[in-house]
This record gives C-alpha cells, structure tokens and sequence, in this order.
C-alpha cells in the first residue's frame, strides 16, 4: 500500500529536527532511536523504498536562532531537491516566527510561488518564548494561507522539544493545547486547520473539537498508534475515519514500524487505506492526481 505522510523532517545531517547533542541524545530517551544522518540520496532512496509521498516540516527555521538570509537559504535547499524528487517529496510545511512580521510574511509568500511542491504553514507555539495559535499575531499567517487555499499545520499535545531538559527549554506546554486550535478554527471558518501530533494529554478535548469544527482534520505523528487513547483509537474506525491522517515523524520514528503497528490495530483494509493516504490524497490539492500517476 502506498503512503502518503502528512508530518516528517528531514534526515540530513543540515536539516535534522535536533541541532543540539543535548537533544539529540535525547531523542534516544524519548522516541527510542538513535539520530542516524543520511545523505539526501539516502534520504530520497528511504522513501521510495517505503512508497511514500511526504510533506516535511522545516521547523528547525524556529527552532533555532537564524536570520532571514539563513532561513531563504535553508528552504532553496529543501526546495532544490524538492524539484529532483517530486515523486516521494510533496511539498513542505514552513515555520516562520510571527515577530518578523513582513518579513516572515514575504517569506512565506515567495515559497507559495517557488513551485517547489505544496507549501503550508507550520505553527509550532511551543517554542523557547513562543506564541499560542490563537495569538492574533499569526493571523495575517491565516489570512494569507486562506487567500492562497492552502491549508495550515496546528501542533497540539506534548512536544518532544525539551522533554526532560530542566525548565523544558522554556517551552509552555499549554501553548500545544487544542482549545487554540478551537478559537482559530472558529474565527477562521474558510481556513483549513491540520492539528499536528496526538493531542496527549488533552485528546478527549482534541476529538469534540473535531466533531464541532468541520474545518479541522488531523495527522497522527510522533507516537506509536499502539499508545494512542481508546477514545481515539474508537473514533477513528467510526466517526472521524474520513478526517485523520498518517504521519510518521521519520526519522525520529521508522516508517517500517509505524506502518506494521498501524496494521497491527485491527482497522479494516478499507480503514487503513484512508488513514495512510487516500483521506490525505482527498485534503491536500493535487496529491490525488499526482499519486495516481505514479
């Protein structure tokens, strides 16, 4: 079965998610892997071994300091081998801190038009002084996203980022919590909102907000589906089996283990297709057309 993953980052030793050997020694703590570089060759050669179509996360644009000129820097990168390899490389979620505001705003707006596969926009509130998703300073973000039609990612639950550092690195976890995607999403009602991550601690909150805001839709990354709630495990063979989505969070998590446990809840194959792609081939424009003529 094909797979389209709505959330991974790249494995590059330029593009990692952890920068830090504090962090990256923790990535065996928390996910238990071990930080293993590839090549962008590698990288490519990995995905089309796993047939997957991907969206990656450039998150490392906030999750380190850098400025404007380094952040264009590192998305031409990704949007350079993007081009070469549109077959497992949908496109890119971008992260921008709001306080640069033009700038992050024509940034945001240059990616749109760099025909580089699809570009949504990453909010990540939990960050060292980050921004709750209901802050009104990432609205023009929103407003921005709805005038191109193109969908925004919302990271809800517990981050990985800073677990069990002391003070967290400063990030405020309630700054991940859903009731922000709940205001954003009822402000916004033409946006589309993808709430990114199991919403753990909060997920009974997670799913009645996806049962009354019918504008937001969800991607499972960076848990393995065998710890997620039975409510929620529930309610995607029921009611939400349309609107949840496979991430995978490679390559923090493995897509050969992510699949098998996948497979191994006991969803129906007419479940499973939905949740590993045809639900996301249905959501992101273009991704349909694309897959299929792969």
């Amino acid at each position: 079965m094909r797979v389209f993953d709505c959330h991974s980052h790249w494995s590059t030793k330029r593009g990692y998610v952890f920068q830090t050997e504090e962090e990256l020694r923790n990535q065996k703590t928390i996910w238990g892997t071990a930080p293993e570089f590839q090549t962008e060759q590698e990288f490519m050669d990995t995905l089309r071994r796993n047939k997957v179509r991907a969206m990656l996360d450039l998150a490392t644009t906030v999750l380190y300091p850098m400025t404007m000129d380094q952040i264009r820097a590192e998305h031409d990168y990704t949007f350079e081998i993007q081009r070469a390899n549109s077959d497992v490389i949908f496109g890119h979620w971008l992260s921008l801190n709001p306080r640069l505001g033009k700038d992050a705003l024509r940034e945001y707006e240059r990616a749109v038009a760099a025909k580089a596969g699809f570009i949504g926009f990453g909010i990540i509130g939990q960050i060292k002084d980050g921004l709750p998703p209901s802050d009104p300073i990432w609205d023009p973000f929103y407003k921005l996203s709805i005038d191109a039609g193109i969908p925004v990612l919302i990271h809800t639950g517990l981050t990985g980022i800073g677990q069990g550092l002391p003070g967290g690195r400063g990030i405020i976890l309630d700054h991940g919590h859903p009731r922000h995607i709940d205001a954003v999403a009822a402000r916004f009602p033409e946006l589309k909102i993808l709430a990114g991550r199991p919403a753990y601690p909060w997920q009974d909150e997670m799913i009645a907000i996806m049962l009354h805001k019918g504008n937001v839709h969800y991607e499972l990354h960076g848990w393995s589906p065998k710890t997620l709630s039975p409510a929620l495990k529930r309610e995607i063979g029921g009611r939400l089996q349309d609107r949840i989505m496979f991430g995978c969070d490679y390559p923090v998590l493995k897509y050969e283990m992510m699949i098998e446990r996948w497979r191994g809840l006991g969803y129906s194959e007419e479940v499973l297709e939905k949740i590993l792609h045809k639900n996301a081939e249905a959501y992101f424009p273009g991704a349909n057309k694309k897959s299929q003529a792969n």
